[in-house]
């Protein structure tokens, strides 16, 4: 895919402006406008969003890589329910992000961590292990800021492992994967990545802009209540992040028997339904006042429940009360906009 062609498909959000809105300059890094001083305790508008370029795409292993970049800007890392700002440094020369999919079904796993191998004439350059990242452009992502020491041609070798025992279907079958890449870093190219002001996020206004349309990579979103498989039971809320539950007849798929329901939960951003990984959740269902499950529901990857949580019960019936409880937020990086969300995060209840 040619870099323009790339540029090309880019959603209204990330295709309009120019790289100077908001006193925005790039030199050897990033100046983003001011944070939101009163940024609320959710889903918000970002200060701005920007376009990416394309370092190439490949498929190995039942996956595929699309290889994007951008300039360097800020993020925040987790840590349980504490997060931690990272500024751009001074030699951080841009914004790397391996986008990885299961080339079958689309779904963006949770449960790899990629490798960058970066090198130059031969020579290595960098090896890095792009944080796993929430970002209101991509959705589900990797990426990290990185260091290049000079303008040029480098050569970048993606590489995943295998995923988890948790995968159903075609999922269960994709093995590890190396994608190899070659970009060409040009401080005169970041200069023309489009740069969008976001006017609503001076007020810190709860919402979310539209995810970037990506030729030929998916934009993975968790599938819609009505459409999730088995009997939907409807949504709650914990943290501003959806929870949506539904419950399976057949349970064998998920190590279960044909004679037990599988009772699972999707959790979601509000707005852009993307996913929410790399949490711990637990789940009390209760009947005529008395407990029939109270355990642990386990991180899965499934082809038509994507990325949720789930456990094997005895039955699910109309009317049973569902307590889903939140051992651990989401352990995922965040982008602008996500970063105040998903942190303290009370039990939730349901009447199914």
């Amino acid at each position: 895919m040619r870099r323009r062609s790339f540029l090309a498909g880019l959603g209204a959000a990330g295709a309009v402006g120019t790289a100077g809105c908001l006193g925005f300059e790039l030199q050897s890094g990033n100046r983003e406008p001011p944070l939101v001083e009163n940024r609320p305790d959710g889903v918000y508008y970002p200060t701005h969003t920007e376009g990416m370029l394309m370092g190439g795409m490949a498929s190995d292993g039942g996956y595929s890589c699309a290889l994007t970049y951008s300039f360097p800007h800020r993020f925040w890392t987790i840590t349980g329910s504490d997060t931690t700002q990272v500024e751009v440094g001074s030699n951080d020369a841009l914004h790397l992000m391996p986008f990885v999919w299961h080339s079958e079904t689309g779904v963006v796993p949770s449960d790899v961590s990629p490798t960058v191998e970066i090198s130059r004439n031969g020579e290595s350059v960098d090896r890095n292990n792009p944080w796993a990242m929430l970002s209101q452009n991509m959705g589900f992502h990797f990426g990290d800021n990185v260091e290049l020491p000079e303008q040029g041609e480098y050569d970048l070798t993606v590489t995943v492992g295998e995923g988890s025992s948790r995968r159903t279907g075609s999922l269960a079958e994709a093995g590890s994967a190396a994608f190899e890449f070659t970009i060409d870093y040009q401080r005169s190219e970041l200069q023309e990545v489009p740069f969008t002001d976001i006017p609503e996020a001076r007020q810190g206004t709860l919402g979310a802009v539209e995810p970037m349309e990506m030729e030929m990579v998916p934009v993975r979103r968790a599938p819609a209540v009505d459409a999730l498989p088995g009997t939907a039971h409807g949504t709650t809320e914990s943290g501003d992040a959806v929870l949506a539950v539904t419950s399976l007849d057949d349970a064998t798929a998920f190590d279960g028997g044909e004679d037990q329901q599988y009772l699972a939960v999707s959790p979601r951003t509000p707005y852009n339904r993307f996913p929410l990984p790399l949490m711990s959740l637990s789940a009390t269902l209760t009947r005529d006042g008395e407990t029939v499950f109270d355990d642990y529901l386990y991180e899965w990857l499934d082809p038509d429940l994507g990325v949720h949580y789930g456990a094997v019960v005895d039955g699910v019936e109309s009317g049973d009360e569902l307590t889903i409880s939140v051992g651990t937020p989401p352990q995922v990086s965040r982008h602008e906009g996500y970063e105040t969300a998903f942190l303290n995060m009370p039990d939730a209840t349901l009447t199914l």
